[in-house]
């Protein structure tokens, strides 16, 4: 039997006003994570609920069967056959931050970027699956298998929405995840959220002594928003002690100077406090980032602070500070295949009469597993007062390169492009590490910047038309009879 003969790129094209306008609206939805007005059916609350809701609303208007599986996921399924292609994306997206040219939440398309919180991770990609569907479903072709888009909520902070999905509905034969790079990732690091903190009673066990006649106290220091973004922006609070406010400031004034980075000092009675801007980045690639709470820590440790301040900003200083691979906490990795090991601090919390928390996301190859560099640490940790919490740990990614996904899928982009699938392998966590059989595939094309949990995220416009192109026809081709 002849296949027959699409131009994907003309079918999208029909398409795109459509498209572009669905994919605004998506975009205008604050999907953020808020405990605060999560109830029964929105877990994550009511934003990200709504999020979800929108997209199973626009595959219904489409014809495809929904299931909404209590608010942590859902998803819409077409086609027929024993076995199941999947495409999971995600409908949440982390904090919008600081120093936007146009609003975050508004989708606005600007010199031929759509602009948006979300627009490249992960609600544009998100948008062309669903469109992708669309398509291969509108023109009938015959299929000899269920598609079945699914859609989770909670993928930028633990993944509990994939996690309650799997344990009760059907894991796909295969499937990709439209929430990284073209042509195709088969390998992922492996991933792990560390809290590591400290009690103002396990500070005391330590019985360190307090420091004479120091310049200033730490009262307060806080950074990040998020373990898996390289933080943009830190805050400490210090009590004037040998060096007064004005004196502190100086000197500070200096730093910032000499180490060109842009912050400022608020001057208050018997207090200052100290702020610092950095350059946010994905946690996966934090060497691209300027982390805010390691540059003011950096500054700190050349002051004399009083005996825990001056221990936290030592510490800070000594592994965090210019750390990138784990060199100083004694566990940096390479593998020539994936890579090195990466570390990103991305939240700092310190109250001196409370809590020390620090949360650390660390991506490793497949070659140096968790197992064999936590000993060493936990052997840093210790001395300092610090334990360790696993908050979350997923392992490494690993799909044959000759699986029939992988040589389906890179036939699609070569057809397509007329270029070779390069196989990539990458530090970051996408839905491919929860399927059976998945891999990334897409929407960021070669040689385009990653905007992802930066300002102004953005996809191209062209690039946004050209993915839905390629979803469709490896929908096709992975669905086909």
């Amino acid at each position: 039997m002849s296949q027959p003969v699409i131009n994907w790129q003309e079918e999208v094209s029909k398409r795109q006003d459509e498209l572009l306008l669905a994919t605004q609206k998506f975009l205008q939805i604050k999907s953020v994570l808020d405990f605060s007005t999560a109830s029964a059916g929105a877990p994550f609350g009511s934003e990200i609920r709504k999020a979800l809701d929108y997209v199973l609303d626009v595959c219904k208007e489409a014809g495809m069967e929904i299931k909404d599986v209590e608010g942590y996921a859902g998803h819409a399924e077409f086609g027929a056959g024993d076995e199941l292609v999947g495409i999971l994306s995600h409908v949440d997206v982390v904090p919008e931050g600081d120093g936007w040219s146009v609003p975050p939440y508004e989708g606005r398309i600007v010199d031929g970027k759509l602009i948006a919180r979300g627009a490249i991770d992960d609600k544009g990609p998100t948008m062309a699956a669903i469109f992708a569907a669309k398509i291969v479903k509108e023109l009938g072709l015959p299929l000899g298998k269920r598609v079945r888009l699914i859609f989770g909520t909670d993928e930028e902070t633990s993944w509990r929405c994939v996690d309650r999905y799997f344990q009760t509905e059907e894991m796909p034969t295969v499937a990709f995840t439209p929430d990284a790079d073209f042509p195709i990732i088969y390998a992922e690091k492996g991933m792990t959220d560390l809290e590591v903190s400290q009690t103002l009673a396990d500070w005391q066990q330590l019985g360190v002594a307090e420091e004479s006649e120091p310049e200033a106290g730490l009262l307060a220091f806080d950074s990040g928003l998020r373990v898996n973004m390289v933080p943009d922006h830190a805050k400490a609070v210090l009590r004037c002690g040998k060096l007064s406010a004005e004196e502190l400031a100086a000197r500070y004034a200096d730093y910032l100077a000499q180490a060109k980075l842009t912050g400022e000092s608020t001057v208050g009675q018997g207090e200052v406090t100290l702020t610092l801007e950095g350059r946010s980045a994905h946690g996966s690639t934090p060497e691209l980032g300027v982390n805010a709470g390691t540059m003011l820590a950096h500054f700190l440790a050349t002051v004399k602070l009083d005996a825990r301040g001056a221990a936290f900003a030592r510490f800070v200083d000594q592994y965090f500070y210019g750390q990138h691979d784990g060199e100083n906490l004694g566990i940096a990795a390479h593998d020539e295949e994936i890579g090195p090991l990466t570390v990103n601090t991305g939240v700092f919390h310190y109250e001196a009469e409370g809590d020390v928390t620090m949360l650390v996301n660390i991506r490793y190859p497949h070659s140096a597993p968790y197992e064999a560099w936590e000993p060493r640490f936990l052997e840093k940790l210790k001395p300092a007062g610090y334990t360790l919490r696993i908050n979350e740990h997923r392992g490494p990614l690993f799909v044959d390169k000759e699986h029939p996904l992988i040589t389906t899928l890179s036939r699609v982009w070569t057809e397509q492009t007329g270029k070779e699938a390069e196989l990539l392998s990458i530090g970051g966590a996408t839905y491919g590490r929860a399927l059976k059989v998945g891999v990334a595939f897409g929407p960021l094309f070669p040689g385009r910047p990653d905007s992802a949990h930066q300002k102004d995220e953005h996809i191209m416009v062209e690039d946004l038309l050209k993915a839905t192109a390629l979803y469709a026809q490896a929908i096709y081709e992975l669905a086909k009879e």
